[in-house]
This record gives structure tokens, sequence and C-alpha cells, in this order.
């Protein structure tokens, strides 16, 4: 559930005001909003600090700590890190650009211009040319010479002598010198190669610090959390105030809870008004909770006045992915990953996160139970079929086309509990209605089945376009409703089309999934040399439960996040309740 907020006001005196914001920091429970926005900022050093903070935390995060331990403050090794990161952004970048002059002088191989320059003050002048090799015959020197061949029949050729070229045939060109030889070059990329090697071994010492710098960004971030909720307020010489959201449950008793800390103070309650967006807390059951580790991932936050979809997306999302993995062998590796690494992986990845992964692995053992595969192994006759036959085809495309109408539809239903008693609740019976009958001219289309007057899917088109038409605006003016009705028509049925048959992606990538599984089986088999075919097999079934948990964000996800979600009318447009409190972990901008 979305928990319910109310609007409070606090009133204090201006004495008052270090004790009140203490007190509040321990209850732990207002949301401050700032009174004047223009002001709660930090100044430019304090943002300045927590940014190298939060930088140096995200570069040392991927970098395992070795070597000596550095004996520098947490906020000094932070400033390090970053320079060391700019630095080498820098280095890498000559890098390039000497890895790109070594390509365009590849032609002058180890020619040292140094030498070049003595010959020269020793009265022996070198020229280049490049010219058809047919001309090199006419050259007169003291010494020709052909160093490379060159493209479209041409030759690059050396003259030397104490004098210049008694002839030079009209078409030579003379090649001038670069400006750097290919010697020089390479000397200063191994340096450059030899300081960013010196710069990762001092990271990798820094990197014992990590804990410090958490621990300092977290003293400072309480810091600016507080100065923020200060500069917040309203005040002058006598009087201190401030305003925010409280979670309804706990705003009756904000008054009782100052007054027992010595806090004389005015309270004062609101409801949201319709205009107001108070912060989202979302508070799903217990059981549910493993889901916000993917929202987390996502960054996403429903607007207060939307739906937690906790419970639907922990439903379907799992069901989606085992159907994706396609593999109960895959869906037990997974499970045992998770339960056996299950504290390292929750530090990294998140706690929440590792018990969906773990959800999603015994959901596709089932699955695989079901199908009978097992790493693309079929050891007895399954219920559903999933292979490239024409049967299974149709009845898995026919059951994720059946299940997309069925998650589709309850999210339109879902919308119609929300708005009833008022009229726009019938438009989104009828477009739950109006959904099924598109799932019949989906299947007309890529089923090729019948799609007449015998069947359902016709009566239902007419009784949900009707129904979505006439009260999707309804209004006193029955022409204005019928019209604006009419107006949102058309797109909202292409996308109710187009939303049913994305669930195809369900039986794709499941069969693409299982036929890989199979294809790595019969290729390592091919190969009869046993420590090969343990390799192949490891590496390509490693492989295709890599592809299939990317499946699981690039399709699993899109079908819950955008087709379910757009039909519930989700925005997402919601910002985190973040309570004034000891506990901070949130970022703070200027």
């Amino acid at each position: 559930m979305i928990v319910p907020m109310q609007k409070v006001h606090l009133v204090a005196r201006a004495v008052d005001r270090e004790r009140l914001l203490d007190s509040l920091r321990e209850l732990g429970v207002v949301h401050v909003m700032p009174a004047d926005p223009a002001k709660a900022t930090l100044d430019e050093t304090a943002s300045r600090r927590l940014q190298v903070l939060r930088q140096a935390i995200q570069t040392l995060s991927s970098i395992p700590p070795s070597g000596a331990v550095p004996d520098v403050a947490p906020e000094q090794a932070a400033q390090e890190v970053l320079d060391i990161q700019r630095r080498s952004a820098e280095a890498r970048s000559r890098l390039a650009a000497l890895y790109h002059q070594l390509e365009q002088i590849a032609l002058w191989g180890n020619i040292r211009l140094s030498e070049l320059a003595a010959l020269e003050e020793g009265g022996l002048k070198v020229r280049f040319y490049a010219m058809p090799a047919r001309s090199v015959s006419e050259v007169r020197a003291e010494c020709v010479e052909v160093a490379a061949q060159l493209p479209g029949r041409r030759v690059w050729v050396a003259v030397a002598g104490h004098a210049e070229p008694e002839y030079l045939p009209p078409e030579a060109e003379p090649i001038p010198l670069p400006a750097r030889d290919a010697p020089s070059i390479r000397a200063e990329a191994a340096q450059i190669d030899a300081a960013l090697h010196q710069d990762m071994e001092r990271l990798h010492q820094l990197a014992h610090l990590t804990p410090q710098i958490q621990k300092t960004l977290a003293d400072l971030e309480l810091q600016a959390e507080y100065i923020l909720t200060q500069r917040s307020a309203l005040e002058d010489e006598h009087l201190f105030a401030l305003w925010g959201w409280v979670p309804a449950e706990k705003a009756p008793h904000l008054a009782d809870e100052l007054a027992r800390r010595g806090i004389t103070a005015a309270v004062e309650l609101h409801e949201p008004t319709a205009e107001e967006e108070p912060p989202t807390l979302v508070r799903p059951p217990a059981w549910a909770r493993p889901i916000e580790g993917l929202f987390r991932i996502l960054g996403t936050i429903p607007g207060y006045r939307e739906y937690d979809v906790s419970i639907p997306f922990l439903i379907a999302l799992p069901l989606f992915t085992a159907m994706l993995i396609g593999d109960g062998g895959y869906g037990a590796v997974l499970l045992a990953v998770m339960l056996l690494g299950y504290r390292k992986l929750a530090r990294s990845l998140g706690e929440q996160f590792v018990q969906l992964l773990t959800i999603v692995g015994f959901v596709s053992i089932i699955w695989g139970v079901i199908t009978a595969s097992f790493f693309g192994l079929t050891p007895y006759e399954p219920a559903i079929k999933v292979d490239l036959s024409d049967q299974s085809r149709r009845f898995m495309m026919s059951l994720s086309f059946t299940i997309g109408a069925l998650h589709l539809s309850l999210a339109q239903l879902w919308q119609a509990v929300r708005l009833y008693p008022s009229l726009p609740f019938l438009n989104k019976v009828g477009w739950s209605i109006f959904l099924w009958g598109m799932y019949g001219v989906v299947r007309m289309f890529v089923l090729g089945e019948p799609l007449h007057w015998a069947t359902p899917w016709p009566y239902l088109l007419l009784a949900g376009a009707a129904l979505a038409i006439l009260f999707a605006s309804p209004s006193r003016n029955p022409i204005k409703t019928l019209l604006l009705g009419l107006a949102q028509f058309p797109l909202s049925m292409l996308s109710a089309f187009s939303d049913v048959i994305s669930y195809v992606r369900l039986m794709a990538v499941g069969l693409a999934s299982s036929v890989l599984a199979v294809s790595f089986n019969a290729m390592a088999l091919e190969i009869g040399f046993w420590p090969i075919t343990v390799a192949v097999l490891l590496f390509g079934h490693a492989l295709n439960l890599g592809l299939a948990l990317i499946a699981m964000f690039a399709h699993g996800v899109r079908l819950n996040m955008l087709e379910f979600c757009n039909n519930l009318g989700m925005q997402w447009t919601g910002y985190k309740y973040r309570p004034f409190s000891y506990r901070v972990s949130e970022e703070y901008s200027e």
C-alpha cells in the first residue's frame, strides 16, 4: 500500500530551534519541505566535499584493496582518488593519440629523426620521395634506395648524397619528415603506461580506506541534512516554523512526542489537497518486499495517488522470467548461486534483489518441471512441450497472448475499482472487455483462427468500445462526450492491439533459450574429446543463462513497467518519502 500522508505545520520559539530539530531528528517521521526553496541549498564547499566523497566511493567500489594501507585522512584519500581518475583519463586520451600517430607514421618504421639530423650536420643529405616504380631508374643521385611499396604501383624512395640530386623525374613527390619518430612516441607511451600502472596500484591501496570514506560521507550527509532542514524553515527573532509531510498513522502523536521532549510547539495537521503531491512511502506486505530490490535498481517511485504494484509485479515477473529462461536446470543453478552466495551477493546487489532472484530461480525450476527441460535435455514427457514443432509454437503463442490479455485487463479493472462509483469507471471496464476482443483479433492475425459472429470476439469488441467511448469523458453534453470519446479511441485501440501482441516475446525468447541449450549439447557431443566437450557445455549453458537473465530486464520488466503500467495509468511521477532523521543515505544538491 501507499501510506497516506498528512501535511504538518510546526511553529516553535526561535530559542528552541536546535532542540526542535534534534527532537524531529530523533522521531524520524517528518519529511521536511522548504518554505523557500531558494534558501534550502548547501554552500559550494559543502556540496563539493559531498561530491568528492561520493565519486570516490563509486570508483573504489569496483577495486579490491591490496598493498600497503595508506596513512591519509578519508577526505584526502577521496580527493586523491578523483585526481588519479582525472589523470588516468587524460593519460588514456594521450595514449590513444600516440597510437594514432604511430599508425600514421608506420611507413617510417624505426627511423630516428636525430640520426637523420646528424647525417645532415655531417654533410649528407637524405630526402624521401614517392614516385611510380618505373621512374626509379631515372633518378640520378649518389645513392638511390627503394624503401617501401606504396599503393597504386608507387614506391617510397630514399635519395642520399652530399649535394642535391642531379635529376628527379617530374612524377617524384617529396615526402616531408614526420614531426616525431616512432621510437620517441613509443618511449612516451611506455612512460604513460607505467604511470597508469602506478596509479592503479595506488587505487588498490586507497581501496583499504573505503569504509572510512563511507563513514565520513555519512557524517557529512547528516550535517548537510541538518543545514538544509534549518534553511528550509521560516524564522525571525521570535519564531521558528517549518512544514512537511508525516504518515497519517504518526501524525496524531507528533505533538505529544514533542511535548514529551519538552518542546512547546504549535502543530497543525491538514489532509493533502488535490493539487498537492506528498512524498510516496510504499509499504508492501512483508512477503512482497523482494520486488523493492528491482524498483531500487530501476529508480522508479510511484506517485502518491498512483498504485502500489509490488504484489502484481512479484507474481508476474518471476513467471515471465521463468518462461524466458525456459529451463529448470538454469533455474536450479540460479537458485543454488543465490542461496550459497547469499551474504556476499546481498552486500553487492542488495538483500531484496537477491531474494527476488531466489524466487525467480524457484519458479524457473517449476516451469522446467512442467516443460521437462533441464540443460536442454528432456528426461520425460512434458506437460507443455517447448520446441520448434508447429504445435508447440502455436500453443506457446496462445498461452502468451492469454497471459497478456489477463494481465492487461486486470490493470484496467484495478483502475475501475479505484474510480468506482464515478462514471469513468465504466470506461475502464469497457477497455478490459475490449482487450479480450482484441485478444481474438491477435489470434486471428497470428494464429490464423476465425473471427466472425459465431465467436465471442466481435461482441466483446463492440461492447468494450461502446463503454470506452461513451464514458471516456462523461459530461452533460452528450455530443461533447461522444466526440471526446471518439477522438481518444483510435490511438488507444492500436495501443491495445500492440500491448496484447507484445506478450509473444514470452514464447519467442523462451523458445530461443531452449533451442540454444539443445544446440550447445549437440555441438559439445560432436567434438568427441571430453575436456573440450565439458568446456563447451559449461561455456554454452553459462552464456545462455546470462542471456536469459538479461531477457528478464529487456522483456520481463518491460511487460510489467510498460504494457501493464500503461494500462494501469501509471506515470511513476512520485518522489521518495525521506524523513528528517539520524539515518541519512540520500544525495544532496545545491
